[in-house]
């Protein structure tokens, strides 16, 4: 069904390991300490922040099946959380490319 060549493989994996790596490091490094509401606040915020900057370059561009789907993401943000939003777009963009676009 799906098929990954080793390169893609490797990938995943090197990017697997830095996902792992940094939560492990924070555990690590905070684990005995205080946080305040406020550093609190930030590393909430950092997932979205990564997903934002890992996906925004594709929409940079004038497909518009893209540029819908993007609409559609901003839309559900608006009333979902991250991974209901992420489903969403993935889906709707699949979804446009296969049967419009």
């Amino acid at each position: 069904m799906f098929e990954t060549s080793l390169p893609e493989f490797i990938t995943i994996l090197g990017m697997c390991a830095a996902t792992y790596s940094s939560r492990l490091l924070g555990y690590l490094f905070l684990r005995k300490r205080d946080i305040s509401p406020r550093l609190r606040t930030v590393l909430d915020a950092a997932p979205g922040c990564v997903m934002v900057s890992v996906v925004a370059p594709a929409f940079m561009t004038t497909d518009p099946a893209d540029l819908i789907s993007l609409a559609a993401a901003v839309l559900v943000a608006a009333r979902a959380n991250l991974a209901v939003t992420v489903v969403t777009a993935v889906a709707f963009n699949a979804l446009l490319h296969h049967i419009v676009f």
